[in-house]
């Protein structure tokens, strides 16, 4: 709906209840999953039992909270690590590939940036299975000619990092890019008069104006690669990430812990993003 243009106010209210319906359907699951973290209750659900602390700080044996839940814990670790490579490594390439595409010209440009975004629109489980056969095929075929094992490949984390890194890389580099794609290129060729080096410029000047784009990218990676189920699902190796975690427990019969996992990661998610949103409203321009 557009201000500008009168409305009847019948389609005044329509939109307005819309919007409201909308914001319902988005926030009543996070805001019930929220309250049964401090349900004092055996079952992840409702009806109301009173309030405990117990799913955050009880050490058992009746009851074991987040905080004391070492396989949780070592979840959220696992997760951790596998979210910062990921991170890293995304925000590395996509970087190299931003440039690549909007400050390169080159034959077969737009078929390989065409190819680029298909990671994209393939299934998480489609890409999982297909880069577990991919791996399985490249470790026998090693070691049937040279008789060395990569273990590497097998199913684990590194297995993992390689699988997710396949398609978030490609969400980093569209977000970078649009960033890029903003920058005047003057400010570059004027470093370069003045003295300094296409690295130094490319520095101090340009990576600089990247700032907010290279830390949004790295957020949206980390926190997609910390929830990611379908594609790790079947690469995991013992090492189980924390969404794995939950899925065990889930399928054999959980309690309200869960929902205090729940409720920690959204916390925790809501505040990367205000960082990273305060970060975008402060930078500076060079």
């Amino acid at each position: 709906m557009i201000p500008s243009i009168p409305q009847p106010a019948y389609a005044r209210r329509l939109y307005t209840a819309y919007v409201v319906a909308f914001f319902v359907y988005l926030f009543a699951p996070l805001l019930v999953v929220g309250v049964l973290a401090f349900n004092d209750s055996l079952f992840p659900a409702l009806p109301w039992q009173g309030f405990t602390l117990d799913w955050f700080l009880s050490r058992g044996p009746r009851r074991v909270g987040l905080f004391h839940d070492q396989g949780l814990l070592r979840g959220m670790v696992t997760s951790a690590q596998v979210a910062l490579w990921v991170a890293g490594l995304s925000v590395v390439v996509g970087t190299c590939s931003a440039f690549l595409f909007e400050q390169e010209e080159f034959p077969f440009k737009r078929a390989l940036y065409a190819l680029s975004l298909t990671p994209l629109v393939i299934p998480g489980v489609i890409l999982g299975i297909s880069i577990l056969l991919f791996s399985s095929t490249v470790v026998g075929a090693v070691e049937r000619w040279a008789g060395v094992e990569v273990e590497a490949l097998r199913p684990g984390l590194t297995l993992v990092v390689l699988g997710q890194f396949s398609f978030i890389t490609t969400l980093a580099t569209l977000i970078i890019a649009a960033r890029l794609r903003k920058f005047d290129r003057s400010l570059e060729e004027a470093a370069l008069n003045l003295g300094a080096s296409r690295g130094v410029a490319i520095w101090t000047v340009t990576l600089r104006f990247l700032r907010p784009a290279l830390f949004g990218a790295g957020a949206v990676a980390f926190l997609m690669s910390f929830e990611n189920f379908n594609t790790t699902l079947f690469l995991v190796g013992s090492d189980a990430t924390l969404p794995i975690t939950m899925f065990i427990s889930l399928r054999d019969g959980s309690t309200p812990v869960i929902n205090a996992v729940s409720l920690v990661l959204m916390v925790g998610s809501a505040g990367i993003g205000l960082i990273g949103l305060f970060s975008g409203f402060h930078a500076k321009q060079p």
